[in-house]
């Protein structure tokens, strides 16, 4: 099924010359491996499990590989038949120091179709099925109180079908499939928009989709400290006061980034917090600066807005509580958004001043090309 939403991709070149690793991607650093522990799970394609893990602090690698099958060192071939009961899996290698095992379930739970029991979105057969693996007894009795909370919750509306498993051996994935998602990230980005997965983790999550460990919530709480009033006001000018404080709007094409063509990204004007970036930005015509996404979710609150007399989305800051503006669902692929900020609630930081400025993680946004737009 992968290779059949390929076929409109003859006429791109090899994605390794092409793009970087994507934003959420964060080089691997060199640890003591006796420190981490390992969690295994089944999602579906396994070049969709590996991202939602390996953006986070303490996560050290996700290996793509094959699990809960009976045939020794299969192939990839081998279990895309179905004959030899394994899984495409992911096995996360994390320091329990940094995150918990509890906080890679919620993320797990987020990134598929838990009531798929024949498959996962485009993907079908016994081989795209979830599971969870667990390797002692305190994650299986966190993987069981996870599910069971979950299945109260009534996020779902069918039964939680993905089953708690003693976890045997873990065989790695070739070489190609590992870190699929930086190494061929067009192909990838294709072949994610296509198969649904965004779309119904979107619809099914909402706000929730992007799960912050605890550990980090309090880290960027400290670091994004909204500051005083008294501060906000000597620091910001009239307009960025009453933009980002009482919801103003500012006027369009008549602020300051609306056509900015610089590389760089975005930060809050009052806590830093990084919010958008160049590489996302389009041409929208209105007169506001306007990107298909933001950086990170994680920094981004959306609430309904009622001030015009029909419902608006209002996009805020999630540590400063600054009004940033609004997003509409008429933007490009791959989001089909438009998040339409005012200038006055942004400082922009040049991609030559990020590392001196303390952003130096958001470098990997900018490659040797860059995909306008992300269109496929």
């Amino acid at each position: 099924m992968k290779k059949s939403l390929f076929f409109g991709l003859v006429s791109l070149v090899f994605i390794s010359l092409v793009a970087c690793a994507s934003p959420e991607a964060k080089e691997k650093k060199l640890v003591n491996e006796d420190q981490l522990e390992k969690a295994t799970f089944a999602g579906g394609c396994f070049w969709c499990m590996e991202p939602p893990f390996e953006k986070v602090d303490g996560v050290y690698d996700a290996i793509s590989g094959y699990a809960g099958g009976e045939k020794k060192n299969p192939k990839y071939k081998e279990v895309a038949s179905g004959k030899t009961k394994h899984r495409e899996a992911v096995q996360v290698l994390y320091d329990p120091k940094k995150i918990s095992y509890d906080d890679l379930l919620e993320i797990y739970w987020r990134s598929f179709d838990p009531t798929d029991a024949g498959g996962s979105f485009v993907d079908r057969g016994f081989h795209y099925s979830s599971a969870i693996w667990y390797h002692n007894e305190e994650q299986r009795k966190a993987a069981e109180a996870s599910k069971k909370k979950l299945m109260e919750s009534g996020r779902f509306k069918k039964p939680i079908v993905t089953p708690i498993l003693a976890a045997t051996t873990f065989y790695k994935a070739e070489e190609y499939h590992q870190d699929y998602y930086k190494k061929s990230s067009l192909k990838y980005k294709y072949y994610r928009y296509r198969s649904g997965r965004d779309q119904f983790i979107a619809e099914t999550w909402g706000d929730d989709a992007e799960y912050v460990p605890k550990k980090m919530v309090d880290q960027l709480a400290l670091k994004y400290k909204k500051p005083s009033d008294k501060e906000i006001k000597e620091r910001l000018t009239s307009l960025q006061y009453k933009v980002t404080q009482k919801e103003g709007t500012e006027r369009p094409f008549k602020n300051e980034y609306w056509d900015n063509k610089a590389e760089g990204i975005y930060v809050d004007i009052v806590s830093g917090e990084p919010l958008f970036s160049s590489t996302h930005k389009f041409k929208s015509g209105t007169g506001w600066p306007s990107f298909w996404q933001p950086i990170d979710e994680k920094f981004i609150v959306k609430k309904s807005d009622f001030h015009l007399l029909y419902k608006r989305i209002e996009v805020r800051s999630k540590y400063a509580d600054s009004h940033l503006g609004h997003v509409f669902e008429d933007g490009p692929k791959p989001t089909g958004l438009r998040y339409c900020i005012n200038s006055a609630s942004l400082k922009f930081i040049p991609k030559e001043k990020m590392k001196e400025m303390g952003y130096e993680e958001y470098l990997g946004l900018f490659g040797k090309q860059k995909v306008a737009k992300a269109q496929k």
